[in-house]
């Protein structure tokens, strides 16, 4: 009772999972993201497509047995897709088993036009994605139409995606045929799939940025999850030999060979400028 009067208790949905608190929404949501409307000069060239794998995955189990009701989050998915989209490149939209794309909507920017306008966009690709099996099987052979793979953030990209042998495999593609992998915040997580089948770690030695396990920690104490995280990522991520470039969850991006990284919600529209200016310079 006390945690509703101080607006830190987590939102119970309807199908018993949770979603932030009000005091959490307060601090860690926007309704207008800091999205800048760059003219870029347009990729002319054959490379033009993205793969960008969402999650399909709602619910997150914490370790006191409630579950944080998550998904992809919304500005960390939109925010670099507006900038590549504005520099000419498009997207391919693609969930482990084709169900639908799970977002976080509490966290959607709703009075940010842009934001809205891409969604709407690519609506129907949301909800009627590829299966990422088919993406093995049918485009492994057009590696020369590519530009990139793409993974969002949200606590969701940790559920199914870094133990999906197919990621694994597409991380792999991309790494062998010089494409860029983007990804920030949770997203990271994604590149975990590289070690299935006891591989060594694909991004070995790389420098990246992702969210930090010590702000996850921190963060019931606000009502953002209901609970402590099931495990952490950056400190695995760490243990397997990536150096991490921040400490906080702040707006550090980083570009290490083909790998385009970022720390946290905050560096959204940084990673959409720092990965729409390295393919476009990069790919010409």
């Amino acid at each position: 009772m006390l945690k509703k009067l101080l607006g830190i208790a987590p939102k119970l949905e309807s199908d018993g999972s949770y979603s932030p608190s009000k005091l959490a929404l307060k601090l860690a949501t926007v309704d207008k993201t800091d999205f800048e409307n760059i003219s870029y000069p347009k990729y002319q060239g054959q490379r033009s497509k993205i793969l960008a794998i969402f999650t399909e995955k709602k619910n997150m189990t914490m370790k006191n047995g409630k579950m944080f009701s998550t998904g992809n989050h919304p500005v960390e998915a939109l925010l670099p897709m507006l900038h590549l989209r504005n520099a000419g490149f498009d997207f391919e939209i693609a969930t482990p088993t084709g169900k639908p794309v799970v977002f976080e909507m509490w966290a959607f920017p709703n009075k940010d036009e842009h934001v809205k306008s891409i969604y709407n966009q690519y609506k129907s690709s949301f909800e009627q994605p590829k299966k990422l099996q088919d993406f093995v099987a049918n485009s492994f052979t057009k590696v020369d139409t590519y530009a990139a793979v793409f993974i969002p953030g949200g606590h969701g990209a940790m559920l199914g995606i870094p133990e999906d042998k197919n990621v694994g495999k597409i991380l792999n593609w991309a790494h062998g045929n010089d494409l860029f992998t983007i990804t920030l915040c949770h997203g990271p997580g994604a590149l975990l799939s590289t070690t299935l089948n006891k591989q060594k770690f694909l991004y070995e030695g790389y420098n990246m940025a992702v969210f930090p396990d010590s702000v996850d920690k921190q963060t019931p104490m606000i009502g953002y999850l209901p609970g402590h995280m099931p495990r952490g990522l950056s400190e695995k991520l760490k243990s397997l030999g990536a150096n991490l470039m921040n400490k906080k969850s702040d707006d550090t991006v980083c570009l290490d060979r083909k790998l385009i990284t970022g720390a946290s919600p905050l560096a959204s529209n940084a990673l959409g400028k720092l990965a729409a200016n390295t393919l476009l310079k990069e790919l010409k």
